[in-house]
């Protein structure tokens, strides 16, 4: 199995995951030319995708689906809400509904040898998910935009091999930053984004001796830097007796603008 990010931050995310002969992309917050400019980058073609799945309506998540899906018509997998907002918006263009498959929360689903399961998140969106994806030897987890993480989804999420994991925001930085404040109060609510301290506690709960990759992602362009995120986290597994070097676990921070964590389990 392989991740690799295309890009991942607070204004565009698009995850590329492979496993034998199945390609999938897990959101398109891009441009359709940055989609295919990313996936060249990682040797793939559009083409080669056989799905993309969708985590939630937010244009960050779903900017490029219109023309990509004109360009090379994939299945969709997304929920109920996060399809008809798509389907209705102007932005999205006309695209062929057939190719749109609709998934519940909780539900597994097969694309190609990859078995997935939707994982219901806590954001301010029509009915928002985060994936698990498995091969039968491997799985990873594209896990963002969340202002809270429930049981449900730390039993879930044992047992990985690698994660994408949402590091968003510092506190301090956010508090004290030009932001006015009904914006500040959405992204630290419990339907806004996990902080880096969050992601630190998250990963904390679901660490397991399968894990070897961690990839910080959806970083915020104004109330996070890649540095801090990597200390923050580190220091809270840190704090709850996770030495990631002694089990020899690897983070990377995503990049916000362009392909990086290019990883292979």
């Amino acid at each position: 199995m392989e991740i690799a990010s295309i890009c991942s931050g607070s204004s565009g995310n698009c995850i590329l995951v492979k496993s034998g002969d199945t390609n999938i992309l897990v959101d398109v917050g891009i441009s359709n030319k940055r989609i295919e400019d990313g996936l060249d980058f990682f040797g793939t073609s559009p083409n080669e995708i056989d799905a993309i799945l969708i985590t939630h309506e937010h244009s960050d998540h779903i900017k490029g689906i219109g023309v990509f899906l004109r360009a090379h018509p994939v299945s969709v997998y997304a929920t109920r809400g996060t399809i008809d907002y798509i389907l209705s918006s102007s932005s999205t263009g006309e695209v062929d509904e057939e190719l749109f498959e609709e998934i519940e929360s909780g539900e597994e689903f097969f694309v190609g040898d990859i078995k997935i399961n939707a994982i219901s998140t806590s954001h301010d969106a029509s009915d928002s998910v985060c994936y698990r994806l498995d091969d039968g030897e491997k799985s990873c987890a594209i896990v963002t935009d969340l202002g809270y993480y429930h049981d449900e989804l730390v039993s879930s999420l044992m047992d990985l091999n690698a994660i994408l994991i949402e590091a968003n925001h510092d506190l301090k930085m956010l508090e004290v930053g030009p932001y006015p404040y009904h914006l500040k109060s959405r992204i630290w609510s419990d339907i806004g984004h996990l902080s880096n301290e969050a992601c630190g506690q998250l990963l904390s709960e679901i660490i397991s001796d399968r894990m070897q990759y961690i990839i910080l992602g959806h970083l915020s362009k104004d109330n996070n830097y890649p540095e801090l995120a990597f200390e923050t986290v580190r220091n809270e597994l840190m704090f709850n007796d996770i030495d990631i070097n002694k089990m020899e676990i690897e983070i990377q921070v995503a990049r916000r603008d362009q392909p990086s964590c290019d990883i292979i389990l």
